[in-house]
């Protein structure tokens, strides 16, 4: 099925030779020791470490129902009249999907999908990029692609990538792809990161958003047995990530305010002024003992 598809999810694994996805996870180790695949959070793919890529037959069907739940999240937090930039990938796809219904938006995007899903949105008005087709993903990137950014300003970026870590923030695989994500970085005042679990702790080769450029992460909550989501959870927090958590009874899943009580971090809405200056430090709030306890209490659960 990875040799076939690129990628495959562990509960789908589970589901096609019918048994329990900690039977899977225990096999899936073994066919890694050898050389096969590699593991990935919630899933696993072909060998091939930072640089791989998987495209998009691969990438639609990891986690799927995780991406819808995302999606449902981050589309609560776009309002009629708005003018934003949704990325290419296959969450901020079904991001799109939801979009098709908010009267009065402007989307700005790079990706024929996202371009696609809003096509015959009534009073959804497209703005696609320039730029060179990238065919694994159905995007635009190049150097057209980033000149037609230059001057634009939105409220909002929506961004997904391969991977997401306190450390790097977000990265992805192909070069061109991570130089489009920063340019329509520069266009946005408020970064929102959309990942699901199987991304929090896999770290990429090329990276697009850094941590303290990130505004808030959409994210599904991690299974009980996967800590490294949960510590990346807790140490984005600590960085003053704005969390929200889709499909939990978490009280910030309930909302589009992330962890209760966390304070704006930043005090300027253009993000020119976020990079580069030192002084912005003093603007980052410490995550409140509350934060902590929740995010605690997420990771025990």
């Amino acid at each position: 099925m990875v040799r076939a598809n690129g990628a495959v999810s562990l509960r789908e694994l589970a589901r096609v030779v019918q048994t329990s996805e900690v039977t899977v996870r225990r096999d899936v180790r073994a066919l890694e020791a050898e050389g096969l695949l590699d593991r990935r959070h919630g899933g696993a793919v072909l060998p091939g470490g930072f640089t791989r890529e998987s495209g998009f037959p691969q990438k639609s069907h990891l986690a799927t129902a995780e991406k819808t739940a995302i999606a449902d999240v981050a589309a609560g937090l776009v309002e009629e009249g708005e003018a934003v930039v949704v990325g290419a990938g296959t969450t901020t796809q079904e991001l799109a999907r939801r979009l098709a219904r908010v009267p009065g938006l402007t989307v700005v995007t790079n990706s024929l999908l996202v371009a696609q899903a809003l096509a015959h949105a009534n009073r959804v008005e497209v703005v696609m990029t320039g730029g060179t087709l990238r065919g694994s993903n159905y995007a635009l990137v190049g150097s057209g692609a980033e000149q037609s950014l230059q001057g634009l300003r939105v409220s909002r970026a929506f961004l997904s990538g391969s991977g997401l870590t306190a450390e790097r923030g977000l990265s992805t695989s192909n070069m061109l792809s991570a130089s489009v994500d920063r340019a329509l970085v520069q266009a946005a005042a408020e970064v929102v990161v959309l990942a699901d679990h199987t991304k929090l702790g896999t770290d990429t080769m090329f990276q697009t958003v850094p941590t303290d450029v990130i505004t808030r992460l959409v994210t599904d909550e991690p299974p009980a047995h996967d800590d490294r989501a949960a510590t990346e959870l807790q140490a984005l927090a600590d960085q003053g990530v704005q969390i929200t958590v889709a499909g939990s009874g978490h009280p910030g899943a309930a909302g589009v305010d992330g962890l209760p009580g966390r304070r704006p971090r930043r005090e300027s809405p253009l993000p020119v002024q976020r990079r580069g200056a030192p002084q912005l430090r003093s603007a980052v709030s410490l995550p409140e003992p509350g934060d902590r306890a929740r995010v605690a209490d997420l990771r025990r659960r």
